[in-house]
């Protein structure tokens, strides 16, 4: 026997919720428009099964942020089946669509590189992928600078114990951080930028932040130095790098040179994934809907 809101028995039935009125209700995801271009993530680094899990939830996310979005994952330097290259994915992708890389109406794919910083090395690699897979497809930019990373890496300090979880909230952590060097890899342009980054850590945390780079020899050690100089007593590393693109151990190695604690690198933290989703939507012409505003 059943009622007017589903069977009397057996597994309950999950109903939908009502949508709320007004013009502060939250708005329906958009979906991807018909023929939307492929979004690519570009995993930098050497291909692993951590890095492969990590790029999955971050294709996860930005799916979950725009439903309907084909997106697919090619790691720059692969030479594993295991783990497809970006040329084989974009290869892929063309086939799939009949082989012309000159039809006006296939969409050329938009490889986005999973990148916080704008790191020489691995972008040229990438470049370079994209280039020689003849597929025509566009090279977005990185995902930084942009506040969300510096919030991405606020939360991963307050994770290790090395910042409060909640600046609006006037409680104190006894081993929070009184000095912060962010760290990047890539060179002084991807140290540039991650210094717009850690201005706004700075302005969230209200404690000095300084970036160094990761891959050159002393640089870490010589920020923190300047940051105890400058009156900082309790330091702490913490890395405006996703994660693929750091080699096993450089991290941990540059910490102990310093002399203080690591946070750990941003990972599949949701607001890696929204960045990458905005970075091809920006790319593709896709406008967001902003939030709050009316549905319909």
């Amino acid at each position: 026997m059943s009622s007017p809101t589903g069977p009397g028995s057996g597994l309950p039935v999950r109903m939908p919720r009502p949508r709320q009125p007004g013009r502060h209700r939250r708005p329906e995801p958009a979906s991807a428009p018909d023929g939307a271009p492929t979004l690519v993530l570009a995993v930098p680094g050497a291909p692993s099964a951590a890095s492969l899990s990590l790029a999955e939830e971050v294709v996860s996310i930005a799916r979950s942020e725009l439903p309907g979005l084909d997106a697919r994952i090619g790691f720059a330097e692969s030479q594993d089946e295991e783990f497809p290259s970006l040329q084989q994915v974009l290869a892929r992708i063309v086939a799939e669509a009949g082989g012309d890389v000159d039809d006006a109406e296939r969409p050329a794919p938009v490889v986005v590189p999973l990148l916080a910083s704008p790191d020489s090395a691995h972008l040229r690699v990438i470049r370079q992928a994209v280039l020689g897979s003849g597929s025509g497809a566009g090279l977005t930019d990185v995902l930084g600078p942009h506040p969300l990373l510096a919030e991405a890496v606020h939360v991963r300090l307050s994770e290790a114990g090395l910042a409060r979880a909640d600046r609006a909230r006037l409680f104190t952590v006894a081993t929070a951080a009184d000095g912060i060097v962010l760290a990047t890899v890539g060179g002084e342009e991807a140290v540039q930028a991650a210094g717009i980054t850690g201005m706004l850590l700075s302005a969230r945390l209200a404690v000095p932040v300084l970036a160094a780079a990761l891959d050159e020899d002393g640089a870490v050690a010589d920020t923190a130095a300047r940051l105890t100089e400058a009156g900082s007593q309790q330091l702490a590393l913490a890395p405006c790098l996703i994660g693929p693109e750091v080699p096993d151990g450089l991290l941990a190695a540059a910490a102990e040179e310093a002399g203080c604690a690591a946070a750990e690198p941003l990972g599949a933290y949701p607001a890696v994934g929204k960045l990458v989703l905005s970075t091809y939507m920006a790319e593709v012409g896709i406008t967001p809907q902003r939030p709050g505003s009316p549905v319909g």
